[in-house]
């Protein structure tokens, strides 16, 4: 580690004075050259298994009948997101990785922060939506239909994505008038807004104030949305009398659980802290669980604990072998 930061402060130094810089270098992961392949092997395959296992969980949504229930909707939300999520930071790490350039213009810089940004967002809200249809699910089964209907449904996820996007503009349009003259070097293996922020020279106090508000508006309402949610189910579970009941409920739920608990601890980790007391090297292998390892793992934790989906997952397995066999 402290190789990796020696260098790191030299090629920042190298950096220093490059007023209005109209590029950034992307520090990535390490410098150190026989890493290189180790990490390009590594991360190639966790964008290749997030592309498929979240291709697949698409695909069968929308061929299996079993699956047009409103739960599943969100779903496949879900895994549009997650591929659309890691897509945003995977091939240009991939490209570093490969080509060594490392050059990253600040336009392509802010574009890969608004969308970073939009879909971490969104996946606020998609989660707090799956968490409002396991709700009306498990406390309000008689409606659950009536009030998760298909027109119901369709509008949720079209305002989740809506709002996730207007909501990542403000830092984007605050990040692109500010002006990188301590250095052009982001510690980071991506356009990130915290490592933006220690580059600049400018007052980053009304960016931070924007983050800060909407961590408290959007992050926050999701996760108090969220937590209430599950704590009416939860009570609703441990009202169910028979065993076999209590767990069928929980079953229904425990992924997209699973699935919170992971997100919020980690994005946690690394946004709901002041800049000034931000660790970038830390921040980096947080990141990587966030940005890489989630998006790759939801597919597996939505399937392994959802028994229509491993049947549904089975079922063309099955189908597959007796045309083979044929």
């Amino acid at each position: 580690m402290s190789t990796l930061s020696h260098s790191y402060t030299e090629l920042e130094m190298f950096s220093k004075n490059k007023s209005g810089a109209t590029e950034f270098v992307i520090w990535g992961l390490s410098d150190n050259p026989s890493l290189q392949p180790v990490l390009l092997l590594i991360f190639l395959l966790l964008y290749i298994i997030t592309v498929s296992g979240n291709i697949v969980i698409i695909t069968l949504i929308f061929c299996d009948v079993h699956l047009k229930k409103p739960m599943y909707h969100f779903l496949c939300n879900m895994s549009f997101l997650d591929f659309s999520y890691s897509t945003v930071t995977a091939p240009y790490m991939l490209y570093v990785l490969m080509t060594g350039h490392k050059n990253l213009s600040i336009n392509r810089c802010m574009t890969q922060l608004y969308f970073f940004n939009s879909f971490a967002s969104v996946e606020y809200l998609l989660l707090t939506t799956m968490a409002f249809d396991r709700y009306i699910a498990i406390c309000k089964p008689f409606l659950y239909m009536q009030v998760m209907n298909k027109r119901a449904c369709f509008w949720l996820s079209v305002i989740a994505w809506i709002l996730g996007f207007m909501a990542a503009l403000p830092v984007t349009i605050l990040s692109s008038a500010l002006t990188f003259c301590a250095s052009n070097v982001i510690n980071h293996f991506f356009c990130d807004v915290t490592p933006l922020l220690k580059l600049s020279c400018d007052d980053i106090a009304a960016i931070e104030m924007t983050m800060f508000t909407e961590g408290v508006v959007l992050l926050f309402s999701c996760f108090f949305l969220t937590v209430m949610s599950y704590v009416y189910i939860i009570s609703a579970i441990l009202k169910i009398q028979s065993t076999e009941g209590r767990h069928k409920a929980f079953s229904t739920c425990a992924s997209h659980l699973t699935v919170v608990i992971l997100f919020y601890i980690l994005v946690v980790c690394v946004y709901m802290k002041p800049t000034s007391s931000y660790s970038l090297d830390v921040g980096k292998i947080v990141s990587v669980l966030y940005v890489n390892v989630i998006p790759m793992l939801n597919p597996f934790i939505y399937s392994l604990r959802n028994k229509e989906v491993k049947d549904a997952i089975m079922k063309v397995y099955k189908d597959h072998f007796r045309q083979n066999m044929l």
